[in-house]
């Protein structure tokens, strides 16, 4: 696995099920056009894991990134914090939420929240939101109130 930055969180054992949960969502993409098959899995707060795949749309901007899906899983179930997400992407370059993405799990995830990049040979390296993110516009960026 590879290590890309001394604060990113190395990927607990128990990590292996949101792997589980992300490839076995990755098997069920729909991705027609790009052929890209992309998986997503979110541990929430209370420990469910919420998992989704890419859906492609023949108008490109109408797609949507497993991460989104998975996002909109665990809303739709009740949970509303992020503490731990996993993608895994086809390799061998590693596969790390996209821009929009990553805001939006800004929105439901703090700076340490571990992200980990896996492909179908495993986890191959972890991050913090705040390494991907840095200097993140979030809900605490509005409740800070006029100057």
């Amino acid at each position: 696995m590879q290590e890309h930055a001394e604060s990113a969180p190395p990927p607990p054992e128990d990590s292996l099920d949101l792997l589980q949960a992300a490839t076995a969502a990755r098997a069920r993409a729909y991705a027609p056009y790009s052929r890209f098959f992309v998986g997503a899995a979110i541990r929430s707060e209370s420990g469910t894991i919420y998992a989704a795949a890419n859906v492609e749309n023949a108008a490109y901007p109408v797609g949507t990134c497993a991460e989104a899906g998975a996002i909109a899983a665990m809303i739709a179930g009740g949970d509303r914090r992020i503490v731990e997400i996993l993608v895994c992407g086809p390799g061998p370059a590693l596969v790390t939420p996209c821009g929009a993405c990553r805001q939006r799990i800004r929105e439901f995830a703090s700076a340490g929240t571990p992200i980990h990049a896996a492909d179908p040979d495993g986890i191959q390296a972890s991050f913090t939101l705040g390494e991907l993110l840095p200097m993140a516009f979030g809900p605490d960026t509005l409740e800070r109130g006029p100057p």
